[in-house]
C-alpha cells in the first residue's frame, strides 16, 4: 500500500508540477576541509560524518542551524597526499552493518613507503559515541599503487553483509600496466570481501560465491573489474541494483550497473568505444554501460556517482539515480527501466565542484562541493 501511494504521488508531481532544483547550503554555519564524502552510521542518532582529504572525520547533527561540528577520527599524520594531486588522501568510509553493538568502521586512504591504498578498520570510543579510538587501527587490506591518481576510494557494505571497495586502474594514463584487463590484480576493480571472519593471516576471508574463486588466474577477492576509475558506487536499497560511476579518460564518462564477475571494458574501450578514440576493437564480452556522456561538452570534466534516490522530500525524483561532474556542477536524474531503456534528465547546473553525493538517515540526498555540504531540493508548485 504504501509502494502505491508514492507511485501515485510520484505521478501527480509529474503530471502537475513544474520543477525547478536548486542547491543550498544545508548547513549554513558549518565548513570543512576538503570534504569528499558524507555519510550517516545507520545508529538512529541523525548524526552525520564528513571526511576532509587531509585525514579527517567530522560528526554533527542533521540539524540546519548546528554550529557545533566534532572531530570523529584524525589520521593525518598517517595520511599521505603528493602536494601535485587531489586524488590522494582519506578516500571513503563505511560503518558496519552492527555498528551500533561493534563500534566498528572503515576506513579507505593512501600512505607511502610504499605508495598505496590501506583499507583499515577503527573503533568508537567506549565512552563518547562522537570520537573513535585513533589508536584501534587493524589494517584489513593495503593495495600497492604505481601512480599518485586514480586510487578509487569507495568501500561500502552490501545488503549480504560483505564489504565492497573500489580500486583505480594504478593511475598516469591511459592504463599503461593494462590493469584494467589484469585478473591478477586489484587495481581496476571492485572487490568483494568477508570482514567478519578473517582466514590466512589476513584481515578477511573470500566470500564463497565470488565470481572468480575457480579461476587460478584471478584474484579470488574480484567482485568485477575492466574499470579506470571508479572514484563512487552505491546500491539502490529498493532494487539492490549496485550503481556507479566510472571517470573516463579524454573522451566518455560512464555509468555502470555492476553484476559479479563482469567486465566493464577498460582500457580496450572508453564507455561504448574503442580505446584509444579512432582505434578498432571488438565489445564481445564487455558489459556496456547503462549511460555515457562526452567529455569537455560545455565543461564538463569528471563524473560524480551519487544515489538512486529513495526519500520522500522530493517526489518528482524518486526511483532516479542522481549524478553529477565535479567541473560545472551539473547534476542530472537517470531513469532505468528493466528492459534496459534509460532518460536522463538535466536538472541544474550548480556551478559548484561536486566532489561526493551522500544520504542522511532519512534517505535524503546531500551534496559535498567545495568547503560546504549541500542540498539539491525542488520547488515542487502547481
Amino acid at each position: 500500500m504504501r509502494d502505491l501511494l508514492i507511485l501515485l504521488q510520484i505521478i501527480t508531481a509529474t503530471l502537475l508540477f513544474s520543477q525547478e532544483y536548486t542547491v543550498e547550503n544545508a548547513f549554513p554555519n558549518l565548513s570543512f576541509t576538503d570534504p569528499v564524502g558524507i555519510y550517516h552510521a545507520d545508529d538512529g542518532t541523525g548524526r552525520l560524518f564528513v571526511i576532509e582529504q587531509p585525514g579527517t572525520i567530522k560528526v554533527f547533527q542533521n540539524d540546519p542551524s548546528t554550529t557545533t561540528v566534532e572531530t570523529f577520527l584524525n589520521i593525518t599524520s598517517i595520511v599521505e597526499q603528493d602536494p601535485g594531486y587531489t586524488e590522494e588522501g582519506l578516500l571513503g568510509l563505511a560503518f558496519h552493518p552492527n555498528f551500533t553493538e561493534n563500534g566498528y568502521f572503515y576506513v579507505n586512504y593512501t600512505d607511502y613507503s610504499p605508495k598505496r591504498n590501506v583499507i583499515a578498520r577503527y573503533t568508537v570510543s567506549s565512552t563518547n559515541q562522537n570520537q573513535a579510538d585513533a589508536l584501534s587501527s587493524l589494517v584489513i587490506l593495503e593495495v600497492n599503487q604505481p601512480y599518485t591518481n586514480h586510487n578509487g576510494g569507495q568501500l561500502d557494505f552490501g545488503s549480504d553483509g560483505y564489504l565492497y571497495i573500489s580500486f583505480g586502474d594504478g593511475g598516469s594514463s591511459g592504463d599503461p600496466q593494462g590493469n584494467g584487463q589484469n585478473l591478477q590484480t586489484l587495481l581496476g576493480t571492485i572487490v568483494r570481501i568477508d570482514v567478519d571472519s578473517p582466514s590466512n593471516g589476513q584481515g578477511y576471508s573470500i566470500p564463497v560465491d565470488n565470481p572468480f574463486v575457480a579461476d587460478p588466474n584471478a584474484r579470488d577477492e574480484i567482485y568485477a573489474y575492466g574499470l579506470r576509475n571508479m572514484w563512487r558506487f552505491s546500491w539502490d536499497p529498493v532494487t539492490d541494483l549496485l550503481w556507479g560511476a566510472d571517470v573516463g579518460q579524454y573522451n566518455w564518462e560512464e555509468i555502470d550497473i555492476i553484476y559479479p564477475g563482469l567486465n566493464y571494458g577498460w582500457n580496450t574501450m572508453e564507455g561504448n568505444h574503442c580505446y584509444p578514440a579512432g582505434t578498432s576493437c571488438s565489445s564481445e564480452g564487455f558489459e556496456p554501460p547503462v549511460f555515457e556522456y562526452a567529455l569537455y561538452v560545455d565543461g564538463v570534466c569528471s563524473v560524480t556517482g551519487g544515489y538512486v534516490y529513495r526519500g520522500a522530500e522530493t517526489l518528482s525524483l524518486y526511483g532516479k539515480y542522481i549524478y553529477g561532474d565535479w567541473c560545472t556542477g551539473d547534476i542530472w536524474a537517470l531513469t532505468y527501466s528493466n528492459d534496459g531503456v534509460t532518460e536522463n534528465e538535466h536538472l541544474i547546473q550548480s556551478g559548484v565542484n561536486i566532489t561526493s553525493f551522500g544520504l542522511d538517515q532519512n534517505s535524503e540526498l546531500l551534496i559535498c562541493a567545495n568547503s560546504n555540504i549541500y542540498k539539491l531540493t525542488s520547488d515542487e508548485e502547481p
